[in-house]
């Protein structure tokens, strides 16, 4: 992992650097890590680099590290982002943005490994894929790239997280099972199954996905659907 450290407080950073260094000495691991003290100076290098981890500090003078994880996502929405507050009420604010996870100062070992060992679950995880079947050809996708399937006709439409899209002659059925088995895929109209994961935004109407689509929800699934959602990204922060 190469991974963003955002802190305008020294003493913080210090802590986080002890920790991260004594992570890889436990888990006989390599991490790499660059220090910024402001959400300037990070945005700026974010530019230029690919950082697979954000550890980002709420509460920064100028840009606080909210509106810094709104332009981080304007250009990446895979790598995750897990904020470093001192005050719970954020966290319904840090799904705003696809936070991974937000931890509580001051950070300690427990929390902090912790976090890091479910992003290493998380990775091994994202190499499961779905096995498509588009004309002659045979396409594997990983769960984690898929945002939604649309049916349409005789034809699914296998959406995913690049814009990129696979269509496969079949319907919904042939492929709703495999999907709804993982708590991560719900299906919020008769026409899609979309991966809760990648979703921005909820509303009795429609659902946003980072990707920018607006999906459409039944109206008769609206209320289980959003608690189904709250309970899978609370699930995910506490597993």
């Amino acid at each position: 992992m190469y991974i963003a450290i955002c802190d305008d407080q020294v003493s913080h950073l210090e802590i986080l650097t002890k920790l991260l260094n004594r992570y890889q000495q436990e888990r006989k691991t390599t991490l790499r890590f660059k220090i910024f003290r402001s959400a300037y100076e990070l945005l700026e290098a974010a530019q230029k680099e690919r950082f697979t981890l954000y550890l980002l500090d709420v509460m920064m003078p100028g840009i606080d590290g909210l509106a810094a994880a709104r332009e981080i996502r304007n250009t990446d929405n895979d790598s995750p982002i897990v904020f470093l507050t001192s005050s719970p009420n954020f966290a319904y604010e840090s799904y705003s943005v696809h936070a991974f996870d937000y931890l509580l100062k001051p950070i300690t070992e427990d929390t902090l490994f912790r976090v890091l060992d479910k992003l290493v679950l998380e990775k091994e995880k994202a190499r499961e894929c779905l096995t498509l079947k588009c004309g002659a050809s045979l396409v594997r996708v990983p769960f984690s790239q898929l945002v939604y399937v649309e049916i349409n006709g005789k034809h699914l439409y296998f959406s995913l997280t690049d814009n990129t899209e696979h269509k496969v002659f079949g319907t919904l059925k042939d492929y709703a099972n495999t999907l709804l088995s993982r708590p991560e895929f719900m299906q919020i109209h008769r026409s899609y199954i979309v991966n809760m994961y990648q979703v921005a935004e909820l509303s009795p109407n429609n659902v946003k996905t980072f990707t920018e689509k607006n999906l459409p929800v039944s109206r008769l699934t609206y209320p289980k659907l959003q608690k189904d959602y709250m309970n899978l990204l609370f699930a995910r922060r506490e597993d």
